[in-house]
């Protein structure tokens, strides 16, 4: 009798977590390995920093452009945060899911709220500090925001981080460990990929 074994399907990846935990250098890092995943680029109004790179660290848009893509249904999630635009692009989801490949999206703990009403067979990580005080560190150290938006940022932070038990899995990223936080976000999809059951995504 022949076998063979079942088709993996394609996952959508929902990374999340509080400011200044350290996602963009995690996704940062997975790029590098290259690693076989899509990564969808989010849409921001926000100026760009020091360093940025428009279409690789953000697709960076004027104000009345990101309406433009709201009112066309163009965007699987967006928000409004700190008086700045984010949004992820429907498109690059869609195309990566039906070409058969793992996509990944960052966004903000307000963000994968929104996208898990839509996609709740997306899997769910939530990017952890060690600390609430660690967490705080990291956010004055940034120094690429006002006074006035670091204290909400770390305003906020406690009340994202009480959102913990909404995501699927939790990784902690620690201090120079950013290899450790990649591994343990490989893992994941690994075991999720070969599930008996694969969770169905319809976008």
């Amino acid at each position: 009798m022949s076998f063979n074994p079942p088709e993996p399907s394609p996952v959508l990846v929902v990374l999340s977590g509080p400011s200044g935990v350290g996602k963009d250098a995690v996704l940062a890092r997975m790029k590098t390995l290259s690693l076989p995943l899509d990564y969808v680029t989010t849409v921001t109004t926000r100026p760009i920093r020091d360093g940025e790179v428009n279409g690789r660290d953000y697709h960076f848009a004027c104000q009345e452009d990101f309406k433009q893509l709201i009112a066309k249904d163009e965007l699987l999630e967006w928000a409004e945060v700190y008086g700045n635009y984010y949004g992820v692009p429907k498109a690059p989801v869609r195309e990566s899911l039906k070409n058969g490949r793992d996509v990944v999206v960052k966004v903000d703990v307000q963000g994968a709220a929104t996208i898990k009403q839509i996609a709740p067979e997306a899997v769910f990580i939530f990017l952890l500090p060690p600390s609430l005080e660690e967490l705080t560190k990291r956010l004055s150290q940034r120094l690429t925001e006002s006074p006035e938006a670091l204290k909400r940022r770390l305003d906020t932070a406690p009340k994202e981080l009480g959102k913990l038990e909404t995501f699927d899995y939790f990784v902690v990223n620690h201090e120079g460990q950013v290899d450790q936080a990649v591994t343990e976000i490989s893992a994941i999809i690994t075991a999720e990929k070969a599930r008996i059951h694969p969770r169905q995504i319809n976008l």
